[in-house]
């Protein structure tokens, strides 16, 4: 199925392609993403865990796989998964994250194919599709999720994260959060968050079984953490039916 340029929305495009820059910072603009990226990385880890079977004690477990980071920005999420062993594909809207990630990557020594684009770049099978707070900020999102869907490989898997549209996540991300100038202001439209019935709903309209649903919430004294609780930010995790 072909899966329409439109899922890019370029005013979101230009939002991050100005932060592009700070990316790498980890008390830049993007300091929240350098702090959820352990937790995020930790829930990742636990679900290609159960769903391949691996051992949870190799440093690798992703050699031999195929992973694409739809949404990459500067490549926080898909410099980790290089290192544990994928051969990734980095996609993102914004040409000057891209530029940035490829600088960054060349650095660390790490090999990734970062390309701009969205999922009307994706060439698939993918064993693994990630993609972590976007789609929120898409144009499309039921192309953006048949998009992904159509990228995944056979036994594939795939992990979204997304705000959920709740009192609590409008307090907490945006009066809170970019009002107080630690998300930069305009990155969220509360509007376009997806509540996690609904994201499902697309997910198996794609072909999805949808295998988990684990939230992801923050507290002063804590931090980032996954919680029951789906009320202000969520993972969820499906395989092809």
């Amino acid at each position: 199925m072909d899966t329409p340029a439109s899922t890019i929305d370029p005013k979101e495009a230009e939002h991050f392609g100005r932060l592009a820059a700070d990316w790498w910072n980890p008390k830049g603009s993007s300091a929240l993403l350098h702090r959820m990226n352990p937790v995020r990385l930790g829930y990742i880890r636990d679900q290609i865990d159960q769903h391949w079977g691996l051992d949870e004690c190799d440093r690798r477990p992703l050699v031999g796989k195929k992973v694409a980071d739809v949404g990459c920005g500067a490549g926080l999420l898909a410099e980790p998964l290089a290192r544990l062993g994928a051969e990734v594909t980095g996609l993102d809207p914004a040409p000057e994250n891209i530029a940035a990630a490829r600088i960054h990557a060349e650095g660390q020594g790490l090999a990734i194919d970062y390309r701009v684009g969205s999922v009307e770049a994706l060439t698939g099978p993918y064993d693994l599709v990630t993609s972590l707070e976007v789609i929120e900020h898409v144009r499309e999102p039921r192309a953006f999720v048949q998009g992904l869907a159509d990228a995944l490989a056979p036994d594939g898997l795939l992990i979204v994260s997304t705000p959920n549209r709740t009192a609590t996540s409008r307090l907490l991300m945006i009066v809170l959060g970019e009002g107080t100038g630690r998300i930069p202001r305009g990155t969220h439209d509360w509007d376009k968050f997806l509540t996690p019935d609904e994201l499902c709903a697309l997910l198996a309209d794609a072909g999805l079984e949808v295998t988990d649903r684990t939230g992801l919430g923050w507290t002063p004294m804590s931090g980032f953490s996954l919680t029951e609780d789906l009320s202000l930010d969520y993972f969820v995790t499906a395989k092809k039916i």
